[in-house]
């Protein structure tokens, strides 16, 4: 077999997996994406390992390692979509661009909001010490 087939294959994999970064708007979509580019990636260290035909087998051992990299990229970035989703409702990527919540204040007697942010005062936080 020649190599062109399985090297085009990869090419075209990672085309279609860089339009899916660049273009969508889902997370979900995007780490779809990335999956395919990762993928393109083990084909193409798998064609070029057959092409060099070295004695260690570096290309398979390149690709071992690109699929443990993908399957925890999978597993973190499902888990950081999901819990987005639950807090904010959706899983646009335009709708997160600041990841950070509003500083609210306690309203004064004016009913105007405060300069203060909420956590600004002497509370203690989660390990008990004041601020």
């Amino acid at each position: 077999m020649h190599a062109v087939y399985p090297l085009l294959l990869g090419a075209l994999l990672f085309a279609i997996g860089l339009y899916g970064v660049l273009a969508r708007r889902n997370a979900i979509t995007i780490l779809m994406a990335i999956e395919l580019l990762l993928n393109a990636v083990t084909v193409n260290l798998i064609a070029f390992g057959s092409l060099i035909r070295d004695q260690y087998n570096v290309g398979q051992v390149f690709t071992l390692f690109v699929i443990t990299i993908a399957a925890a990229e999978t597993g973190l970035g499902l888990a950081i979509v999901l819990m987005i989703y639950r807090q904010r409702g959706t899983a646009s990527v335009d709708e997160q661009r600041v990841l950070a919540e509003p500083l609210r204040g306690p309203t004064d007697d004016a009913g105007g909001a405060s300069a203060e942010p909420a956590n600004a005062g002497s509370a203690p936080n989660a390990a008990g010490a004041v601020r």
